[in-house]
């Protein structure tokens, strides 16, 4: 496969699963270092944690010698925003607090050239083309481009037939901590009744022909969820590593 070609969404159109790990450190040097452990895919998150256009490029060059595949989150489903990102080589967004068809909508158009969507051309100036060495880069960046949506709330899962319709999702990614909080259930994304609609959500998305994904980092319930059928789970996050490890070493000599 050419530099081009998004590894990641030809994994999930395979049906292959796709193992994560969530990136929050925003440093270039720990996503190399991560890149390395053999995770299918990595997260660099820009609606929770600290990170900026600069930040996820030192971010996508440090994995990018390595063959897990980045997938960027945006803090908000922003035109500009998405416009930026693609710019800089990222071919994989997931976008956040999709509520309906029209966001997802939305969201496709911002990834796509004229006459499919909004993207702004500017090829020249980009990493993602490699500032125009990619001789086809207009051509085909539509169609190597992989949407994933987020439904993290009760009014996103009763839109979930219409959403993971929309032409152009290629998965949709359930959000455990903001659907437990929408569903009553603050800090407790194991509830049953949060459960059962995770559960639901993931048949779901695979009878509409859309990759499920979720975040979960109880392995058993990470497990449960590929069996079910989830097809990109990310099953530890970088920070909850660090600070687990590092206590861990402090207790074992008093501290």
């Amino acid at each position: 496969m050419d530099q081009l070609t998004n590894k990641f969404k030809h994994a999930l159109k395979a049906g292959r699963p796709q193992i994560g790990l969530w990136l929050g450190l925003c440093s270039g040097y720990s996503a190399e270092i991560l890149a390395g452990t053999g995770f299918d895919w990595l997260l660099i998150d820009s609606e929770h944690a600290p990170n900026e256009i600069s930040t996820i490029l030192a971010q996508l060059q440090g994995i990018a010698p390595y063959s897990s595949q980045p997938v960027v989150r945006p803090a908000w489903n922003d035109p500009v925003i998405v416009k930026q990102l693609l710019d800089i080589g990222a071919q994989t967004l997931l976008f956040p607090m999709i509520q309906n068809a029209a966001q997802a909508r939305e969201a496709v158009r911002a990834t796509r050239y004229p006459p499919a969507g909004i993207r702004g051309v500017g090829s020249a100036l980009a990493r993602a083309s490699r500032w125009n060495s990619i001789p086809d880069y207009l051509s085909r960046a539509n169609d190597e481009i992989c949407v994933l949506v987020q439904v993290e709330t009760r009014e996103a899962l009763q839109n979930l037939p219409e959403i993971a319709a929309v032409e152009g999702v290629d998965g949709v990614f359930i959000g455990p901590a903001d659907l437990s909080a929408d569903m009553g259930h603050l800090g407790n994304p194991q509830h049953p009744e949060v459960q059962s609609a995770i559960e639901q959500a993931i048949v779901q998305i695979q009878s509409f022909g859309k990759a499920a994904g979720i975040l979960m980092t109880n392995v058993d319930a990470a497990k449960h969820y590929l069996n079910l059928g989830a097809l990109f789970v990310a099953v530890g996050v970088d920070t909850l590593l660090l600070t687990g490890a590092a206590n861990a070493l402090a207790k074992h000599f008093g501290k």
